[in-house]
């Protein structure tokens, strides 16, 4: 098994609705706002080639949505997920899987293109089996009045349409499943069965930390997203789920931080805490 790291694209959100209830006194220490109030975001996938299998986890926002949109969103850098395929030998066809940790527009807006005229959508990936899980797919195309605005139907119906949209089964809040090679921690604070992977890499485990873990920044419990759906959920699946990882040195990988790619975590008398940050090529190559 290899991992590669793939930029799909850098933005901005506001620094409130990333940290809640928290004051930006606090937040802004390890995440600083800028003069419109908005922190950088990271958009982070993660490649897994695994024999004949070429996985990738979550695909950015995309490029299809109009110039409106994007403007709320302030993209930043020339990251791209055509450019870091290419970077590491790879095309997007083939690439065999797209896990989606869950169906907001960030995680799987890349996911899906205009055609070539532009009349309709299409998969970008035109080879891979889309995976989701049917609780949270059918929590998406028939959604809360809180996140509508992030379940977008371009992103979703064409999936279903091309044949290419699989569900995973869920038995339990844990489960290794073979078809893919990884367990998956199930955490619905964020949103309805969110999908979190947990990956066994040169005797390492690897946490694609997704909304559970945001940043560097949301490593104490009380600083949750002012997007999550059920808060206090996500309080206690935080505590159960960063003890573990602290207590048997697993790796964050945080795929909205922009400048921590990943970090270790220590147990203090305060509780869990951010330990070391490191780069992929750092661990691992």
């Amino acid at each position: 098994m290899k991992l590669y790291p793939i930029e799909t694209g850098n933005f901005k959100l506001d620094g409130g609705a990333m940290f809640g209830v928290v004051p930006k006194s606090l937040w802004q220490r390890t995440n600083p706002a800028d003069s419109n109030n908005m922190i950088d975001i990271a958009a982070t996938s993660l490649l897994i080639e695994n024999g004949d299998k070429l996985i990738l986890i979550d695909t950015g926002l995309g490029d299809k949505q109009s110039e409106k949109f994007f403007s709320y969103y302030y993209r930043w850098g020339d990251h791209s997920i055509d450019k870091s395929l290419k970077k590491h030998g790879f095309h997007r066809n083939d690439i065999t899987d797209v896990f989606l940790t869950h169906l907001h527009f960030d995680h799987c807006g890349g996911s899906i293109q205009w055609n070539k005229d532009k009349t309709g959508y299409e998969p970008a990936f035109k080879n891979a089996k889309f995976w989701t899980n049917e609780a949270h797919w059918h929590w998406a195309i028939h959604p809360n009045d809180r996140e509508k605005a992030s379940f977008l139907k371009e992103n979703l119906l064409p999936m279903q349409e091309s044949g290419q949209l699989h569900f995973l089964e869920r038995s339990k809040q844990r489960h290794f499943y073979e078809e893919l090679g990884f367990e998956v921690f199930f955490a619905d604070g964020h949103t309805d069965k969110q999908m979190i992977p947990i990956i066994d890499y040169k005797g390492e485990k690897i946490v694609f930390s997704a909304d559970l873990l945001p940043t560097a920044g949301h490593i104490p419990l009380p600083f949750v997203m002012g997007y999550d759906t059920r808060p206090l959920i996500t309080l206690e699946e935080k505590k159960l789920f960063l003890d573990e990882a602290a207590s048997n040195n697993y790796f964050m990988f945080l795929e909205h931080d922009a400048h921590n790619e990943i970090v270790s975590l220590k147990q203090t008398e305060k509780g869990v805490r951010h330990d070391k940050t490191f780069t992929f090529n750092e661990l691992f190559n």
